[in-house]
């Protein structure tokens, strides 16, 4: 295998492996894997934005406040190369977010932030400060417009991933995409905050849209990826034999992954869940209360 290995670690019954490239796998001798801490988390830093998305599952706003990401204690007892990926509202506009990054990477950590196509342009230069200083390992990028200049600039990042969501990606959008030797991660359009609000027939139009053209992309693109939600709403599954799936799927929401938002210091499976709770101390309990709490999901389903 000719990838750079970054981090390879024990959690639970399993060995993970992480590669430069992003890969990740895991080894176990058992039935099961059974995680003893989340080996990625997804971390609301801040809540302010001035992008005004309508769509923004988040609520996010220029009066948005800033989460306290210095002091967390939770944050301490991290193992080291659990991937954390930040994001907001805006992460860049934290006042904060160099020394924090500085701070994961002193703990061996591994960072990946997720910005807005307009806040990347604009801030280009704090982002290249960032990646110069391996402060971040991958870096996301929601489209809003696939222009030449945008494309151009972001193959210049091996490790950028381009972000679009199921229902707002248009094809014409979806086609500028293609043939470029890009990484794309597609998103569940999440029925929560404003994207409830925004939720039309054109959202569903587009939906269809990507359903029906999923192959066609996937063969277009040097990657493609998806969330646990645009795994539901897409159906991913019906395009692979299930020894693919049994090898990819990386699990449900809330078994080897959390969510934390340091703005409301809140604990939960998911960004769109409405179960949250205070932060602990300690990312293990915390971790345990989550799988905790979807044990009993399934069991009162079945």
């Amino acid at each position: 295998m000719n990838m750079n290995l970054i981090g390879q670690y024990t959690n639970g019954n399993y060995e993970v492996k992480l590669y430069e490239d992003g890969t990740k796998i895991r080894e176990t001798e058992d039935d099961n894997f059974i995680p003893e801490f989340p080996e990625c988390m997804d971390v609301k830093i801040t809540n302010y934005c001035d992008m005004g998305c309508k769509y923004c599952h988040e609520n996010s706003t220029t009066e948005g406040l800033h989460g306290d990401i210095m002091n967390p204690e939770f944050i301490n007892t991290l193992k080291p190369h659990t991937e954390l990926a930040l994001g907001g509202g805006n992460p860049l506009a934290h006042p904060d977010i160099i020394p924090f990054l500085e701070k994961l990477k002193e703990r061996n950590l591994i960072a990946n932030m997720t910005v807005n196509q307009y806040h990347f342009e604009k801030d280009i230069e704090k982002i290249k400060h960032i990646m110069d200083n391996d402060l971040i390992k991958g870096l996301g990028v929601s489209l809003m417009n696939p222009t030449e200049s945008f494309l151009d600039e972001i193959s210049n990042y091996p490790n950028a991933v381009i972000h679009v969501i199921n229902g707002i990606l248009t094809e014409d959008n979806m086609k500028a995409l293609y043939k470029r030797d890009l990484k794309i991660l597609i998103l569940g359009y999440k029925m929560f905050r404003r994207g409830n609000d925004f939720y039309s027939q054109t959202v569903e139009d587009n939906k269809t849209m990507l359903y029906n053209n999923l192959a066609k992309l996937a063969i277009n693109v040097k990657v493609v990826s998806f969330d646990n939600l645009a795994i539901k709403q897409l159906e991913v599954k019906r395009l692979m034999p299930q020894s693919t799936w049994d090898e990819f799927y990386m699990g449900d929401d809330g078994r080897y992954t959390m969510y934390v938002d340091l703005v409301e210091e809140k604990f939960a499976p998911n960004s769109t869940s409405v179960d949250r709770w205070d932060l602990f101390n300690d990312i293990i309990p915390m971790f345990k209360y989550v799988n905790d709490f979807k044990d009993k999901l399934e069991k009162d389903v079945e």
